[in-house]
Formats: C-alpha cells, structure tokens, sequence
C-alpha cells in the first residue's frame, strides 16, 4: 500500500500564491499518474490537475493558465503551483493515484483565499 500526505495550504489574499506538496511514502511518482483535486464547500470534488508519469500536464479550465503541475521523482513528490489565487479557489485539495486497482487519497490540505 502506498499513503500520501498533502501539505502546504493557508490562508492568501486573492492574487496571492501558494505551492502544495504531496510525498508519497514509496516510488510511485515516476510509474503512476498523479491528480489533484479539489472539493469546496457543498460542492462534489473536481478534479483540477493531472501529471502523467511522463510529467505532461493537463488542467481544467477554471484553473488553466494560473496552476502549474510538476513531480520530483526523486523526492516522491508531485507539486501544485497555484498563482493568481481567487475566492473560487477556496477548498480542500486532495492528491490521488491508482495503485493495484483502488484509488489513493491523502487527507487534503485546506486552501483560503480572501477576497
């Protein structure tokens, strides 16, 4: 089995920015596909971010162009550069992977974002 811990959350003023970590306690970063998602108040959980094993990206539209993907294999971390922070924004984000078949969660950081 394989956990992952998410951090680097807070509180920011809108335009603000902040980086979340996920470290996962094996090697899975370079053989798995990583995602972040991420599940406001009320709302389902979205996905937000996917980070291929082979490092391509993909975004959904309400965060394209302001967050930013990448992994560091070596470090069993995948990042979530989040810049240009709106209220919108505001949530639990959570990262995910598939590993024998079942879907991995960490337990979420939250993210605040004043207006």
């Amino acid at each position: 089995q394989v956990q992952l811990v998410e951090s680097g959350g807070g509180v920011v003023q809108a335009g603000g920015s902040l980086r979340l970590s996920c470290v996962a306690s094996r090697n899975i970063t370079s053989t798995r596909n990583m995602y972040w998602y991420r599940q406001a108040p009320g709302q389902r959980r979205e996905l937000v971010a996917t980070i291929t094993a082979t490092g391509r990206t993909s975004y959904s539209d309400s965060v394209k162009g302001r967050f930013t993907g990448s992994k560091d294999n070596a470090k069993y971390t995948a990042y979530l550069q989040m810049n240009d922070l709106k209220p919108e924004d505001t949530g639990v984000y959570y990262c995910n992977c598939w590993v024998g078949g079942s879907k991995v969660w960490g337990q979420g950081t939250q993210v605040t974002v004043s207006s």
